[in-house]
């Protein structure tokens, strides 16, 4: 039985615990800094927990002991020294980050892993199964022009002016709005300014606007920098909600006040479990002597798993990681060192027990346009 701690007890926490340990296949541990948070995951399953201080080097080390992997459900400022430590405890490691220095900082472990032991980072949505995707297509031309992926997690049923409730980590939420963003242009890399590059797109008969984020491409830049011309992600957002928040992060500069905004949405903005995570990628290049475009479209839905109701983004992002860990154990991952998305099989990853989240729960389509 694979041995697994999971740091943090929050609303992706809980969905990560049930869903490994439900499988059989897992023996869980959750830790937690709040007895609170503990409390509430073990209503969801019946796993172990301890109370943790995640700033705690000799803690996290103490709890580490005799695990096979540990996967981060906290904010990203707790990975680096989570990925240290598991590094020093041949610990493989898993995380949700979207935040390009942490990622870097773990990465810069990656030497000091032993056999067996892999840094995996970016485990979650976007990035994470966006990327796989995102390449998977990106290997069916025989030259690339343009990749272009576009996320979004919404409220089902949007109600205020924002058009928009908290579904997931509002720390993460503002790292994307507010840290500049990785993409390839003319086929050079380069920064581009998070809320710029607006553009509108329709879906199933509703229209969306999309615009730049930070983190969303986890290394695809770095793996198909000199391949494409053009590559960038995008988060997606109902009409209106860009301009509002435009007003709230520049205009009124809170950009430099992230404590004050986190705390002001976080008052203002309630949590919904009734959300929907669309996954729009579209891959445009040669194809047997043809500029073709190819495009994979998703939708997928709060639902009731077992006895649960979970949304969307728990869904999505638990299964992801909860996929990268148990395609690991089975040994179908590289097994040492760093691990990029791209590194994971797109079929191994969605005929997965955890990955076929993505494919039962989802509108899937893809078109050829000629």
């Amino acid at each position: 039985m694979h041995k697994v701690l999971l740091l943090g007890a929050g609303k992706i926490g809980r969905a990560i615990a049930c869903f490994l340990h439900n499988s059989g296949d897992y023996d869980v541990i959750v830790a937690d800094y709040s007895e609170a948070a503990l409390t509430k995951i073990r209503q969801y399953a019946n796993v172990q927990t301890l109370q943790l201080d995640a700033c705690s080097e000799s803690e996290l080390t103490a709890a580490m002991q005799n695990r096979d992997s540990v996967l981060s459900a906290l904010s990203f400022s707790y990975n680096p020294l989570i990925a240290k430590v598991a590094t020093a405890t041949r610990t493989s490691y898993f995380d949700l980050t979207e935040d390009v220095e942490t990622t870097r900082a773990v990465r810069s472990y990656a030497n000091d892993c032993q056999d067996g032991c892999i840094l995996m980072p970016q485990c979650g949505l976007a990035p994470g199964f966006v990327s796989i995707a995102a390449w998977h297509l990106s290997r069916k031309f025989d030259s690339l022009d343009t990749v272009h992926m576009r996320v979004g997690a919404l409220p089902q049923f949007p109600s205020n002016i924002l058009k928009y409730n908290l579904t997931w980590s509002t720390d993460g939420l503002i790292n994307e709005y507010c840290n500049p963003c990785e993409a390839i242009h003319e086929g050079r890399l380069i920064e581009v300014l998070p809320m710029e590059g607006l553009e509108s797109f329709s879906l199933d008969g509703v229209r969306y606007e999309v615009f730049n984020t930070s983190g969303g491409l986890g290394s695809l830049c770095e793996t198909l920098q000199g391949e494409v011309r053009e590559l960038n992600y995008r988060t997606i957002r109902y009409l209106g909600h860009r301009d509002l928040m435009q007003l709230l992060l520049k205009d009124l500069r809170m950009t430099e006040k992230r404590d004050q905004l986190k705390q002001l949405l976080e008052d203002a903005i309630p949590v919904t479990y009734q959300d929907v995570v669309i996954v729009f990628v579209t891959v445009a290049g040669m194809q047997n002597g043809q500029f073709t475009q190819i495009s994979d479209a998703r939708k997928i839905y709060h639902q009731d798993i077992g006895d649960k109701h979970w949304g969307a983004i728990q869904i999505t992002t638990a299964a992801a990681i909860c996929a990268a860990v148990d395609l690991h154990a089975k040994g179908k991952l590289p097994q040492r060192g760093f691990v990029r998305q791209e590194d994971v099989l797109f079929e191994d990853f969605i005929t997965n027990r955890f990955g076929c989240h993505y494919a039962e729960a989802a509108e899937s389509k893809l078109d050829h346009v000629r």
